[in-house]
């Protein structure tokens, strides 16, 4: 059974950083992974992308977070990361790490509360 489990969530001051992980677990090998990637959903709003990278390592950002954010994955230890810096209040968010295989197949993990305070 496929799981992803996020961590690293947590409370921080505008303009400080955070790193948030996800450990993705079932896969015979992560050969079968295509794109792995970030969204977060703040309270009232829709689920919005955050970034995403390709097996290959390629990467795509929304603007908000360009500059600021940094996603990167290790195909050997089957994680994704994001590393989170200049912090703003409107970063606060449940962010989710989300997989799609080859195959067209997409997972979620369940979220981690990442909150930013002013």
């Amino acid at each position: 059974q496929v799981q992803l489990v996020e961590s690293g969530g947590g409370l921080v001051q505008a303009g400080g950083s955070l790193s948030v992980s996800c450990a993705a677990s079932g896969f015979g090998s992560m050969y079968s992974v295509n794109v792995m990637g970030w969204y977060r959903q703040a309270p009232g709003n829709q689920r919005e992308l955050v970034a995403t990278i390709t097996r290959g390592g390629s990467t795509n950002y929304a603007d908000s977070v360009k500059g600021r954010f940094t996603i990167s994955r290790d195909n050997a230890k089957k994680m994704v990361y994001l590393q989170m810096n200049s912090l703003k209040p409107e970063d606060t968010a449940v962010y989710y790490c989300n997989l799609n295989t080859y195959a067209g197949t997409m997972y979620w993990g369940k979220g981690t509360l990442v909150t930013v305070s002013s």
